[in-house]
């Protein structure tokens, strides 16, 4: 009995240590290799490139006031539409003391000449009448006292303008006024009233009162990089994503390309604009950031492969084609256009041919 035991116990030990070893020798072998493959695809390529910018419109004005002052109204607000010569705001004149002076001192003494030809003028008509002195000789002194009503009058307009910033003829467009210059949308008002204005002249712009643009014209003001400026040229079409419009793609024209460069961080950018086609259902606000997609070329309707899938040797470009079950070979390529993501495939495919995914394994 005891032998019984012990010859079992062996064969255990046995069938367990041979089993090991057959585990093992299965373990150590190496599993066979299985790649996944891909089939080549007809699909449309386009090659494009992206600017960078945003959406402005075409005609902006800072509208400027043609005299100092300080504002007394404001009639409009930020948003408001507007139409040409539309009131916006209005100026009180705090004049200049000396421009004051002088100009008082010119209507007084245009009173006074005006005041001394009158009488003078009676005196010759009445010399004239009785034929004292010659026609010619009166008409002289007329002359002079209309002369003097002119000046009287032009003192006193003068005096006015400068007190008032209007002149006393009813029909004169007074400066004080500031009205729109172009129809539009109000987009800024950067000042309050109270606030002091400078007019605008030789020597200084002047303070902006408000800013008015034309919504209905928007442009995109973008930068393209040097190495992509010399594919492009007026007269593309632009696709343009609006950040704050989601779901939205907006057609646009390529207008213009900036003959000079500018250095930013490192680059060279060139500065591009572009007609956008608005839908009459959108409203853009000025200054929404946006990205242009520049259509460089396009392929409709071509075999292509995944760019992943190529392998290179030298200047060659091959792909590994499936000849039998975990068997390739290689395949030498012609290729054409890539839009960075798919590869045209002008010769050396066809189009059932299973193509070695080489970094790509499938796990038993």
């Amino acid at each position: 009995m005891k032998l019984f035991f012990k010859i079992l116990s062996m064969l255990l030990i046995l069938v367990v240590f041979g089993g090991t070893l057959v585990f093992l020798y299965y373990k150590s072998q190496k599993k066979p290799i299985i790649f996944e493959t891909q089939t080549p695809y007809v699909t449309n390529i386009v090659k494009k490139t992206v600017a960078t910018g945003s959406i402005v419109p075409r005609k902006e004005i800072e509208i400027k006031p043609q005299v100092s002052g300080i504002i007394e109204e404001i009639y409009v607000e930020a948003g408001d539409k507007l139409k040409k010569n539309d009131l916006i705001a209005k100026i009180k004149i705090i004049p200049n003391m000396i421009s004051l002076n002088n100009a008082e001192a010119r209507f007084n003494q245009a009173v006074i000449n005006l005041e001394d030809t009158k009488r003078e003028s009676d005196r010759r008509y009445k010399l004239y009448k009785k034929r004292i002195i010659s026609t010619s000789e009166y008409q002289e002194y007329e002359m002079a006292y209309n002369s003097a009503r002119e000046e009287l009058d032009a003192a006193e307009n003068n005096l006015q303008l400068i007190r008032e910033g209007v002149t006393k003829n009813p029909g004169d467009e007074t400066n004080t006024l500031i009205r729109s210059t172009i129809d539009g949308m109000i987009l800024d008002i950067p000042v309050k009233e109270g606030k002091s204005v400078i007019e605008t002249n030789n020597f200084n712009e002047g303070t902006t009162i408000a800013v008015v643009a034309d919504m209905k014209e928007m442009i995109f003001k973008g930068k393209v990089d040097e190495s992509e400026v010399g594919k492009i040229k007026p007269g593309m079409n632009l696709i343009l994503s609006v950040g704050a419009i989601e779901k939205e793609k907006f057609n646009a024209e390529l207008e213009y390309i900036s003959p000079k460069g500018v250095a930013e961080e490192g680059a060279i950018q060139f500065e591009i604009r572009a007609k956008v086609n608005l839908k009459e259902s959108h409203f853009i606000r000025a200054g929404y950031s946006a990205n242009a997609d520049i259509v460089l070329e396009k392929r409709n309707s071509v075999l292509a492969v995944k760019e992943g899938l190529l392998q290179f040797e030298g200047e060659k470009v091959f792909v590994e084609v499936e000849k039998g079950p975990r068997q390739f070979e290689k395949k030498y390529i012609e290729l054409g256009l890539s839009d960075g993501i798919n590869i045209e495939i002008i010769s050396g495919l066809s189009k059932d041919a299973k193509i070695k995914v080489w970094n790509k394994v499938i796990n038993n």
